[in-house]
């Protein structure tokens, strides 16, 4: 194995904070592109100071943010300005998401750098995109799950029961797209040689995601109907208690497994060709009936008895782990999923891009402190030590 990656000599500039554009870059650097992270002198990206849950480090900042370099700027000063431009004129991708219009503000849109750098691509990451009545509103994650009708589909049974993702799942979607925009801009440059510009908006990204519950409620339909940890349209397909106070997910998809259901870990067979139950839109509609038979079986046998007879019968199962459980997982440490990486904390477990390919191995170098770069990449543009020392005194760097 060589240990060329796919973006070894890509540069990326990057005006971050949060989770969406710090998440896209932090995958570039996976795959060895060089990522400058740019942050406020003093203070830096404002999710440093989200909590301190990683050895005084914020779990945030640590996972979205190893493998870069942290250089600090107060991009309201000219000589900041003056730093930015030296580094761009080098870099192949901008990434960025200020507030709406701030990028512009600041002579950072497309249309002003491409006249000056034609082959750099610039990503620009927003709440609702560029253009309509949204443009300029204020986004967060939990907003977006909210204006992309995540939460209308996500909660318990009700009304009144919604619930938002336990991760940042508009963020993390938004991420995703400006990631894999940012790698379809590479291949297209080195088919025009010229950058281009990507506009990716939480919004869209999120909605993309809500195709099937959008689908079903198409043309008026009703939306499926919140159903906790479970689906809200195939079933069983859920969580459920055993005798032991412990939980098993499992989940059926066809006819085929319904029967084995019955037969194998129901000890039922009878129940396979139950009217009520003989079709999944039947077993869907009758939920409460069919999961109190469930409830009553399970009720006799502990989490491990119930997984060996699904297991038996070839139905899916898991169980429910907790963030313990998934630091522990047994299928995480045999396929040797975590790494090590330094922090300002000392050494971190760090876990293996999903996407592994057996070419090359991905980059997984340190999580920055703020400012740690900043000394190093200004010798690189050529500021000698005096004017370094000058430009930290006077807060700009």
């Amino acid at each position: 194995m060589s240990n060329q990656r796919p973006l070894d000599g890509i540069t990326v500039v990057s005006l971050e904070h949060a989770i969406a554009a710090p998440f896209c870059t932090r995958q570039l650097a996976d795959l060895g592109a060089r990522v400058i992270k740019v942050e406020r002198p003093g203070a830096g990206d404002f999710a440093r100071g989200y909590d301190e849950r990683v050895r005084g480090l914020a779990s945030h900042f640590v996972w979205t943010n190893r493998s870069k370099e942290s250089l600090t700027l107060d991009l309201k000063q000219d000589e900041a300005g003056a730093i930015l431009e030296a580094l761009l004129a080098d870099a192949d991708v901008l990434v960025q998401n200020l507030a709406p219009g701030a990028a512009a503000r600041m002579g950072l849109s497309f249309e002003a750098l491409h006249e000056r750098f034609p082959r750099l691509i610039v990503c620009d990451i927003s709440g609702y995109g560029e253009g309509g009545p949204y443009e300029k509103k204020k986004a967060y994650d939990l907003l977006i799950q909210s204006e992309g009708g995540f939460l209308s589909v996500t909660g318990g049974r009700g009304d009144e029961q919604m619930a938002k993702a336990g991760c940042s799942i508009a963020d993390i979607s938004a991420g995703m797209y400006a990631y894999s925009g940012i790698l379809s801009a590479l291949l297209l440059r080195g088919k025009t040689g010229q950058g281009s510009r990507i506009d990716v908006s939480m919004l869209e990204s999120l909605v993309e995601w809500m195709g099937y519950p959008m689908y079903y409620a198409f043309d008026g339909a009703p939306p499926p109907p919140r159903a906790g940890a479970a689906h809200s349209t195939i079933y069983p397909y859920g969580p459920f208690p055993t005798g032991d106070g412990g939980t098993v997910m499992l989940g059926l998809q066809n006819e085929r497994e319904w029967a084995a259901f019955c037969n194998k870990v129901l000890l039922t067979p009878m129940l396979a060709t139950d009217e009520r139950f003989s079709a999944n839109f039947k077993r869907s509609a009758n939920r409460d009936a069919l999961r109190k038979i469930i409830v009553a079986s399970f009720a006799q046998l502990d989490a491990e008895a119930v997984i060996q007879r699904l297991e038996d019968a070839q139905i899916a199962s898991a169980l429910v782990n907790d963030m313990q459980g998934v630091w522990d997982h047994p299928q995480l440490k045999a396929r040797d999923s975590w790494r090590e990486v330094d922090s300002p904390a000392g050494p971190l477990p760090s876990l293996l891009p999903p996407a592994r390919n057996a070419a090359f191995t991905p980059r997984m170098d340190g999580v920055p402190a703020l400012g740690q770069h900043s000394q190093g990449i200004l010798d690189q543009l050529g500021y000698c030590a005096d004017t370094i020392d000058s430009l930290r005194a006077r807060g700009v760097i």
